[in-house]
């Protein structure tokens, strides 16, 4: 016979927390019925002695040991009441008859101590008529509401322990005023001084102190934790306990507190591979104790784990929905700032975690934070993202990362924030692709076989060569990579994801914001796409630029990512980019002239990939009416704008020596130069002079004076007229950004010269302010 299997499961942590809270409900709920139940007898003890004494106070007091005043007509019937309630005297106990004749000595019962313990009524008279007896029963509504019940300590009496209780004061619209005021002088006698409020000084010193208790014991967990992780698991369920902090004082920063410390302690304890789940032959095989521990350990991490991502992710739903709780421990306000902490510790684990358990649930609960209205909660999503990307050099959580958002852009309709698809320019695939060369290039030595060995060998240099070749082959191991093949696959899936998603955005959302982050995009990685998409993308990207729906940046863009697709696998094409050109040469004095110089830096990356890197490709006539017009648009705009337009001319003047002749004013060329003309090469710009090049000679910033009288000298790379190492070395685009206006800051700084003369400003300092 089998033995049956206790099929009953374990409770989880959740249903334990439920069935708990049911039995302190129920508990609650008991111990309210009994309090009101005892209440009601109170009342009605109360209300007796109320009406008791109210009765007696309009009438005259008998004394019980002259039976002369008693009325005449009752006398008869007292005296029978009297035999009848009468015990003999030698029946009764010695205590008892001195009792009786106590009582007897007392005037009656009005002077009696009301707050003796004695029964307050004995036997009912009879003289009282039925009528009274109902009247003086309180009247109660059924809807009245019911007091709360303090129970107090017990007063032992000859009788026993007798309990006593006392109610808290409820204003009752229905009653008179004057039992109102009845009950509050009885109940004054019983109540005790009431809790005195804390102010707001010590309500602050208050929720500090326990927020320091609270502190202690999160830090005095984590601890433990870290030091022996896998005797110490169980004490990960105690600390996630603490999410569901209910002390509304201090709720909010130990659920912060919380977060982050488990978020660490995730990181620290998780080890470097992933975490199966054990097949059932695995299970019921013996194992030793240690296996066995590790098993466990495994076992408990990856279920608080998947239990703590479940918190995070109920943290940022319940911030999304605004939906209060019915505990009402934590506020509507405070919701931001929690979801705020959990997306921060989801980032952590996306870009820490990318090899363990639930990764995938990770990055499909932070792309669509990506694009949130949020800006904050936005931007920390992307710059994870970003990060994973730079650091993941094999491409298995990049490839994850890249579909999820690539599903979600064509979900929204292609109707998100462009910071999504400029993540895709952070992709390390340039850089393995660059590896993967240099691996072909150095191929790994081959061992010799033995066979060959022992045809060059001798005896000994054979045992040399075979230790030698067993330490190679375990520093290999040891400095092992993942497989090229590997990651080629891997990148190319990811590529071509990448190129789809781009793709439809040209086909189907030409007008989309998303449209500069694809021609990046597209600039980026145009080495990498198949040579036969060149002529259709190119044919796409001056339909753009024809269309006119494009702004000046973005028509920039394309000309940038045309360029960039024929400068590499482009080359063997015959192509001719003439109407890129044209359109760039065109659109350079739209250029804005104020501060808002962006588009200029875009304009010295296309020049170097037009004129400079295609240098072969370009002809005179076109490279002499670019410098002609860029020395113009060097008089129109910021000083940081002209010095990188004047640096690039430089580098055309030394990239195309013949054009020193713009230099010239003897030199006549044929026809006459047409500036109006937007085709560079029949403008005749070899007919014309570089004039503007004295004018930027006088211009108050020192960079660009200096720039111009190098230019005019023909640009000598030695002599009094050649630049400084630290102009001549960088780019334009460098000096653009070294001498930026963006931060108010002019650079050099001015020099301001000590006039003799009172009231005299240099121009040098009105310039300045």
């Amino acid at each position: 016979m089998k033995a049956r299997r206790n099929k009953k499961q374990v409770p989880s942590f959740r249903k334990l927390l439920k069935t708990s809270k049911v039995k302190l409900e129920n508990k609650l709920k008991n111990k309210q019925f009994k309090q009101q139940s005892t209440l009601k007898k109170y009342r009605k003890e109360q209300r007796k002695l109320r009406q008791a004494v109210k009765d007696a106070a309009s009438k005259n007091p008998i004394p019980l040991e002259d039976p002369k005043k008693i009325r005449p007509v009752k006398r008869l019937e007292k005296e029978e009441e009297e035999e009848e309630e009468a015990l003999p005297l030698d029946m009764m106990d010695e205590d008892d008859l001195q009792l009786m004749k106590d009582l007897g000595q007392r005037a009656s019962f009005l002077t009696r101590d009301l707050s003796s313990s004695e029964p307050l009524h004995g036997k009912k008279r009879k003289h009282e008529r039925i009528i009274d007896k109902y009247e003086k029963i309180p009247r109660t509504l059924q809807t009245a509401p019911e007091k709360e019940l303090i129970h107090l300590l017990p007063i032992k009496d000859k009788s026993g322990i007798i309990p006593q209780t006392r109610e808290k004061p409820v204003i009752d619209s229905d009653r008179d005023e004057e039992d109102q005021k009845e009950e509050l002088e009885l109940e004054e006698e019983v109540i005790e001084e009431p809790v005195r409020e804390l102010t707001i000084e010590e309500h602050l010193i208050e929720r500090k102190k326990k927020l320091q208790e609270k502190k202690i014991h999160i830090a005095t967990l984590a601890s433990a934790i870290l030091s022996d992780p896998e005797s110490n698991i169980k004490k990960l369920k105690e600390l996630r306990s603490l999410l569901v902090e209910q002390d509304p004082d201090v709720a909010v920063t130990v659920r912060k507190l919380v977060i982050i410390s488990l978020m660490e302690l995730f990181k620290d304890i998780t080890p470097s591979y992933k975490i199966r789940p054990l097949t059932e032959a695995e299970k019921s095989t013996k194992i030793r104790k240690e296996t066995q521990k590790l098993r466990e350990f495994e076992e408990g991490l990856v279920s608080q784990y998947k239990f703590y991502l479940e918190n995070l992710e109920q943290m940022v739903k319940d911030w999304k929905q605004r939906k209060l709780k019915k505990s009402n421990v934590v506020s509507l306000k405070a919701y931001k700032g929690l979801a705020e902490v959990a997306v921060k510790s989801l980032c952590e684990l996306l870009v820490a975690l990318p090899h363990f358990n639930f990764h995938n649930n990770i990055i499909v609960l932070i792309v669509p934070l990506m694009n949130d209205m949020s800006k904050s909660i936005s931007e920390m999503c992307c710059e994870a993202v970003k990060k994973l990307f730079k650091q993941d050099k094999l491409g298995q959580a990049s490839l994850g990362v890249i579909k999820v958002i690539s599903g979600f852009v064509k979900g929204r309709n292609y109707e998100v924030r462009p910071e999504m698809l400029k993540t895709f320019l952070c992709l390390r695939i340039k850089e393995v692709e660059v590896k993967k060369d240099t691996e072909d290039i150095n191929k790994p030595k081959k061992f010799m076989t033995f066979k060959e060995k022992r045809k060059t060998l001798s005896r000994m240099q054979r045992k040399w060569k075979k230790a030698e070749e067993k330490l190679e082959r375990e520093l290999q191991e040891a400095e092992a990579s993942e497989s090229t093949e590997k990651k080629l696959k891997l990148h190319t899936e990811t590529l071509n994801i990448v190129f789809v998603t781009y793709f439809r955005i040209l086909k189907k959302a030409q007008r989309s914001p998303l449209l500069p982050a694809v021609l990046e995009g597209l600039a980026k990685f145009a080495h990498l796409i198949n040579v036969e998409f060149f002529d259709d993308l190119l044919v796409v990207l001056h339909t753009l630029i024809e269309s006119g729906d494009l702004s000046y940046q973005e028509s920039l863009h394309c000309v940038q990512t045309a360029f960039h697709i024929l400068s590499g696998q482009g080359d063997v094409l015959n192509i001719d980019p003439m109407k890129f050109y044209t359109h760039l040469y065109k659109t350079l004095f739209k250029l804005h002239a104020g501060a808002t110089n962006e588009g200029v830096e875009i304009v010295l990356h296309c020049l170097d990939v037009m004129l400079t890197k295609r240098r072969k490709q370009v002809s005179q006539q076109r490279a002499l009416a670019f410098i002609k017009r860029l020395c113009t648009l060097a008089l129109q705009v910021l000083p940081h704008s002209s010095i990188g337009i004047l640096s690039t001319t430089r580098t055309l003047m030394h990239t195309f020596p013949k054009t020193d002749l713009l230099l010239d004013n003897d030199s006549q060329g044929n026809g006459v130069f047409l500036p109006e003309l937007d085709e560079p090469e029949y403008c005749n710009a070899q007919s014309t002079a570089l004039w503007e090049l004295h004018a930027l000679q006088r211009h108050y910033h020192p960079i660009v004076q200096r720039f111009a009288a190098h230019l005019i000298a023909g640009a000598p790379s030695e002599g009094s007229e050649a630049l400084k190492p630290e102009l001549s070395r960088r780019s334009a685009v460098e000096l653009f950004e070294t001498y930026s206006m963006a931060a108010m800051i002019f650079n050099p700084p001015v020099e301001f010269s000590n006039s003799k003369k009172k009231g005299l400003v240099h121009a040098t300092q009105v310039t300045c302010h």
